[in-house]
């Protein structure tokens, strides 16, 4: 299912089939901030490697 048609089903409150070891099932908007956090992270770490590879730090190219 995408996430459009979950939201559309039932909100971000809406429970995920998955059950956890807990016995709990997260919510959509638990995933979605989940994927949100994850993704963040590795385009950090992508950040981190261009800026040792062309020694340039921010997101701005310098003036010429």
């Amino acid at each position: 299912m995408e996430v459009r048609q979950a939201l559309a089903e039932g909100g971000l409150g809406r429970l995920a089939a998955y059950t956890g070891s807990r016995g709990e099932s997260p919510s959509l908007r638990r995933l979605l901030i989940d994927m949100i956090e994850e993704y963040s992270r590795h385009v950090g770490h992508a950040d981190l490697i261009r800026e040792s590879v062309d020694g340039l730090v921010g997101e701005d190219q310098p003036a010429e």
